[in-house]
């Protein structure tokens, strides 16, 4: 992990706009982004059914939980790429709240902290309804959702972040999901979390497979930068198949219904993403791969919702 990043901080930014638009704002939650938060929760909710009845106030407050919580972390990400000296106006995939339209830094900074605070009082909320275990896994995960960029060693700038991502955005919240209606986690809930796991690391190797230059220049030591692009593409193709290959598995071997295999459905969107990294260099050249990523995570995760559902 590389403590010192080369680039300079930025002295000035564009002048702030009073009237912001709305869309501003909504860019800098990275929507594109929060199915990630989205598709455990209701994943884990969906397992409640094999147990229980699924209590909707606590799947809400959970949803919403889970998505201010990586709304927030998007913010942090913001702000401190930007005290880094990482964004500009040219970056790719990025909000551009205040490297593009000026909004001050320490703005977003408030709000990231204004969305954990929420989190806060919805998390207090489910743990009166289900265990106050819950707000001890809630708080670590807001920790590493601050730590991800935030902090003298960033996440993010380690070959960690796929890790992280992958662990406290599948297993974690799927659990947790599952645990707040049923009191329990079971193996079958486990296994079901393994896949959303991959995928959603899949999403930030992509996410740094398309940056490789630009992280690498600013000194940032990510899994991409340490395997090379083209072990990193091959890396992304093989955490699909074994994706697929579990549900194949589990459909097998265990007494999932067979209407798991559903997410076989998505593998083109799989076949398109690899694609689309092949052979390109440029960040814009590979945005279109990197949204085939993310998709691919939403249309796995919503095929394996219904299956559950089913």
């Amino acid at each position: 992990m590389e403590p010192h990043i080369e680039h300079s901080k930025p002295t000035s930014f564009p002048p702030h706009r009073k009237d912001t638009p709305w869309q501003v704002w909504w860019n800098l939650l990275r929507p594109h982004t929060l199915t990630a938060s989205f598709i455990p929760v209701l994943i884990g909710t969906a397992l409640t059914l094999k147990v229980t009845s699924i209590n909707w106030t606590l799947f809400i407050a959970m949803l919403i939980a889970s998505i201010l919580i990586q709304a927030a972390t998007n913010m942090f990400n913001e702000y401190y790429d930007y005290q880094r000296g990482l964004d500009t106006k040219e970056s790719v995939g990025i909000g551009g709240a205040i490297v593009r339209e000026g909004v001050p830094p320490k703005v977003v900074l408030k709000l990231a902290i204004l969305l954990f605070a929420i989190a806060v009082l919805l998390g207090v909320y489910i743990c009166l309804n289900s265990s106050w275990w819950v707000a001890l896994i809630g708080s670590i995960s807001m920790a590493v959702g601050y730590l991800y960029t935030g902090g003298p060693y960033p996440i993010a700038y380690s070959p960690f972040g796929e890790l992280a991502a992958g662990v406290f955005m599948g297993p974690v919240i799927i659990l947790l999901a599952f645990y707040i209606q049923t009191g329990m986690v079971t193996l079958y809930s486990v296994l079901v979390s393994i896949p959303i796991a991959i995928l959603v690391a899949a999403i930030m190797l992509a996410n740094n497979i398309r940056d490789l230059d630009e992280d690498q220049a600013a000194g940032r030591r990510t899994l991409a930068i340490l395997i090379g692009r083209k072990r990193a593409i091959q890396l992304l193709g093989a955490m699909f198949v074994f994706a697929y290959v579990w549900a194949v598995a589990m459909a097998v071997l265990t007494d999932a219904s067979l209407w798991i295999l559903l997410v076989l459905l998505s593998i083109p969107t799989a076949l398109k993403a690899v694609r689309g990294f092949i052979g390109k260099t440029k960040p814009v050249e590979m945005m279109p791969a990197m949204k085939l990523t993310a998709q691919l995570h939403m249309r796995y995760g919503l095929l394996l919702s219904i299956a559950l559902f089913l």
